[in-house]
């Protein structure tokens, strides 16, 4: 298997391996000093706290958590969860919104992640009025596809302060689950790294047949893992192209001793050639990788 010190981090995630789904409208907490709360629930819940403090005891080891305004708390499916108000003089306001996220469609994928039960989310002054509009325009009877737009990026925003580490396969039961933590961490790898190890290393130490995994990395990312690594290295390239390097230099760069076939292979997943991405580095790429569904 790939080294577990490969911690990758999420925002390398393969676009479109991860569906959303909202359980439920969106609970809009406004809590006074004597509220309570005791329950299991079935799906996923984050809550995010705008204003006073909510004291949680959680799980089997009755974990105690307190969260406060800018600060998100994950209990996961069937986790026991007991909240008190803290006692202070505001009110505890803020989101819980249940949910499920998939990976590759075939199940839970927090279950595939060692996170941290509760952060402080980053950049307060951006994701702070993401969370208060999300409160106040939410629906109360139903859910949007912009409701699932905007929870994504605020889930996002969690998973990656929250990130440890991808569970290891022993942790992981189900074959399937396993196979997918396994191609997601390959992904991960040559994303994260495209001048570096090629796909032969980053395959190397896989409990897996090659042409089986590579069958099975297509079926869930879209692409085999050739024509992912070099849309990974095009879209490093046009990064660097982006900060002024000259397309001889970003060629040599990424080893290729011919900057015209380079300048093929770039606009074959680009859609525009180096030289004109150069000189106009906000070009539309050529959309060759699908978006995160919702």
């Amino acid at each position: 298997m790939i080294d577990k010190n490969v911690h990758s981090s999420l925002r390398h995630i393969p676009m479109r391996s991860m569906t959303l789904r909202l359980a439920r409208p969106t609970i809009k907490m406004d809590h006074g000093r004597s509220w309570k709360i005791d329950k299991v629930n079935p799906v996923n819940d984050l809550i995010v706290c705008l204003s006073g403090q909510g004291n949680y005891r959680m799980g089997e080891d009755d974990e105690r958590i307190t969260l406060a305004p800018g600060q998100a708390l994950l209990v996961p499916a069937y986790t026991r969860f007991r909240g008190t108000h803290s006692g202070g003089p505001d009110r505890y306001t803020g989101i819980a919104q249940h949910f499920a996220l998939e990976l590759f469609g075939r199940g839970d994928m927090v279950k595939q992640l060692q996170l941290r039960r509760s952060v402080t989310l980053p950049d307060w002054t951006f994701n702070g009025p993401v969370v208060q509009h999300y409160r106040t325009h939410s629906p109360s009877g139903t859910t949007t596809l912009s409701q699932h737009h905007k929870f994504m990026l605020i889930l996002l925003a969690y998973l990656e302060t929250a990130f440890v580490s991808w569970q290891s396969p022993q942790d992981v039961p189900d074959s399937q689950d396993q196979l997918s933590v396994q191609i997601m961490l390959a992904a991960s790898r040559l994303a994260a790294d495209p001048v570096g190890d090629g796909i032969e290393e980053v395959f190397a130490k896989l409990p897996y047949n090659e042409d089986y995994f590579r069958r099975a990395f297509k079926d869930r990312i879209g692409l085999t893992p050739t024509k992912f690594r070099e849309l990974k290295r095009m879209e490093f390239a046009a990064s660097r192209l982006g900060m002024g390097l000259t397309v001889k230099a970003v060629a040599a760069e990424l080893g290729y001793s011919d900057p015209y076939y380079f300048s093929r292979m770039f606009k074959r997943f680009i859609g525009t050639s180096p030289s004109t991405y150069r000189e106009k580095p906000d070009v539309e790429p050529a959309p060759k990788e699908p978006g995160i569904a919702t």
